[in-house]
């Protein structure tokens, strides 16, 4: 069932203004029959001016007083005769005019960065054609001398969270690639610290010798305090 415009406000002038009960109220704005008490008590939508419906022509007099006279019945919106409007179905994502020409970089920049993902994705993501990611990848574009790979989220292109979507998928479908294949993925060792000698939480952690000066296997001299009172003396 359709809903009035501004249920709120169409609720607000019902309860003001007619003698219907809260379930017909709410049964013709969407909205629960404890929400249209709540209105009339005056603890919800306080502020909002009330709508007349039949001002608008979704409702008629006759059948607010039908409804009125029978606690049971319904309230029908009045069909309009207007258009409805139309639902855009799902379709190739709309591009500005003036970003139209920053398409190629943002490919560059999937393709370079991003090999995993397929080109169903990356022209999903940036609403062109897989035909204009063939050519920037074999560099044959009309335009490639100036082609330069840029981010296509800085350039407004598409958003982050449906790249890092596209991301996760194309990661899930080399995995299973790779398992099929019976691969298995490479253990990734972590790169020794240049600053080993100093005190870090992953020295720390390890219970590894603090060592400020020379070579980890040098003795360190003891220095009496007196001696270095001298020193700096």
């Amino acid at each position: 069932m359709s809903l009035p415009l501004m249920p709120k406000a169409t609720a607000v002038w019902l309860v003001e203004n007619t003698t219907l009960t809260f379930d017909q109220i709410g049964m013709f704005c969407g909205l629960h029959k404890l929400e249209v008490q709540a209105i009339a008590d005056g603890d919800v939508a306080t502020g909002i001016l009330g709508l007349n419906p039949t001002m608008n022509g979704q409702l008629t007099a006759e059948e607010i007083k039908r409804c009125e006279g029978d606690s049971r019945a319904h309230l029908k919106m009045t069909r309009s005769e207007l258009p409805q409007p139309v639902v855009r179905s799902k379709g190739p994502r709309y591009t500005p005019v003036s970003k139209r020409a920053d398409k190629p970089d943002a490919v560059a920049y999937l393709i370079k960065t991003y090999p995993e993902l397929l080109d169903a994705q990356v022209a999903r993501l940036l609403g062109t054609t897989k035909d204009t990611i063939s050519k920037v990848r074999e560099k044959s574009h009309w335009n490639a001398t100036n082609i330069k790979p840029r981010n296509p989220v800085l350039l407004g292109l598409c958003k982050q969270a449906d790249l890092d979507a596209a991301l996760k998928r194309a990661s899930r479908r080399v995995a299973r690639e790779q398992k099929a294949a019976g691969i298995t993925a490479p253990v990734v060792q972590e790169e020794a610290s240049p600053f080993k000698d100093f005190d870090t939480p992953e020295t720390s952690r390890h219970h590894e010798p603090f060592v400020t000066f020379g070579r980890s296997d040098e003795q360190q001299p003891d220095i009496a305090p007196e001696d270095m009172e001298k020193s700096l003396g």
